[in-house]
């Protein structure tokens, strides 16, 4: 049996994205959610499991008949969902009354539940929020019934108001595959048993890394599954290291360089470090030659010519203070002391 896993989709998200991607960001997540539906029907997957989150919020009536819309294009993927915190079943949601195309299967109770797929020789359990904070680890109870030959989990938690998740739970709840969502980032809770999707596309400036889906398929030999690197975009934050004689025009094509290495289509945070020129200051929106730069960190430091400014400032308590570290090592304390007030006289 073979599935593809996806989580955290989030549509109807408005994405941090720089002046560039701004408007389009919110389409691309449901462009990328509509391109994992065409790969299961072009590999014929069996079954497309999504643990929760598929929208940012309540969904709108009309975003449920896209939703439905694309998974009854779906000749042979029988599809299984469950609501997580952000999407969780409202008295006033539309997913309690929706009726969905026959191949689609919503594990839409408060209580554990189970849906049996005999093509498949598959159940698949879970169940769903209904509210936003659910603290009791619930899936620690949760167990295999043997109803089927192959069974899995889909489930929506991990930290402390979301469902906390024990691995030696999961580990020993019977089910050949966990399907896990709520953190952003994919890899195993368990090996070779329990796994995070992670958000389909990245839509928080800190989502940093890969983001795509799990592919995995239930045999004889075991559970055997991997993931897919498969989001339009990334967020990537990167050091930048400054010297004392880089020009502001020098940092933009540092930038260019960097942006043209890893992706263009990213979207980027840089931290700038280490000593400028002490008259020298970076402008952001200059520095932003594509429009995908997200923010910018100066956390550099001027570079003082100590020698200078103490010429020019023997007779002030400036050129004293400086005066009285005469012949400190450069990277001592006494160094730092220095450096430091320097930077506070000068008002830097």
């Amino acid at each position: 049996m073979k599935f593809i896993h996806i989580a955290d989709v989030h549509l109807g998200a408005q994405p941090e994205a720089g002046t560039a991607y701004s408007r389009q960001r919110p389409r691309e997540l449901w462009d990328t959610f509509a391109r994992v539906i065409s790969l299961c029907e072009q590999e014929q997957t069996d079954l497309l499991l999504i643990a929760g989150d598929l929208f940012h919020r309540q969904p709108l009536m009309k975003e449920l008949k896209e939703v439905n819309y694309l998974f009854s294009r779906l000749s042979h993927t029988q599809v299984v969902l469950i609501a997580g915190n952000h999407d969780y079943i409202r008295r006033d949601s539309f997913y309690r009354n929706f009726v969905w195309a026959e191949n689609v299967h919503p594990l839409f109770g408060e209580e554990p539940e189970m849906v049996l797929l005999p093509e498949f020789q598959t159940a698949v359990y879970g169940f769903s929020y209904y509210s936003r904070e659910i603290r009791e680890a619930r899936y620690d109870a949760v167990r295999a019934e043997r109803a089927a030959r192959y069974e899995i989990l889909l489930a929506h938690g991990g930290d402390e108001t979301h469902i906390p998740i024990q691995r030696e739970a999961l580990r020993h709840s019977g089910f050949d595959y966990v399907a896990l969502g709520h953190i952003h980032k994919s890899g195993n809770l368990v090996e070779k048993k329990a796994a995070y999707a992670g958000s389909l596309e990245p839509t928080d400036r800190n989502d940093t890394g890969r983001h795509g889906f799990v592919r995995g398929e239930l045999s004889e030999e075991g559970t055997q599954y991997r993931f897919v690197p498969f989001a339009s975009r990334e967020y990537i934050h990167q050091v930048v290291k400054v010297a004392p004689d880089m020009t502001g025009w020098g940092l933009k094509e540092k930038l260019q360089d960097i942006m043209t290495e890893f992706g263009r289509q990213n979207i980027y945070k840089f931290i700038l470090q280490g000593f400028r020129d002490e008259e020298l200051r970076f402008e952001p929106e200059h520095l932003d030659s594509f429009g995908n730069i997200i923010e910018i960190i100066d956390e550099t430091r001027p570079a003082y010519d100590f020698d200078k400014l103490l010429e020019l400032n023997r007779d002030n308590l400036l050129g004293r203070y400086i005066e009285a570290f005469d012949g400190c090592e450069e990277g001592s304390v006494e160094y730092q002391a220095l450096y430091e007030g320097v930077q506070a006289l000068l008002g830097n």
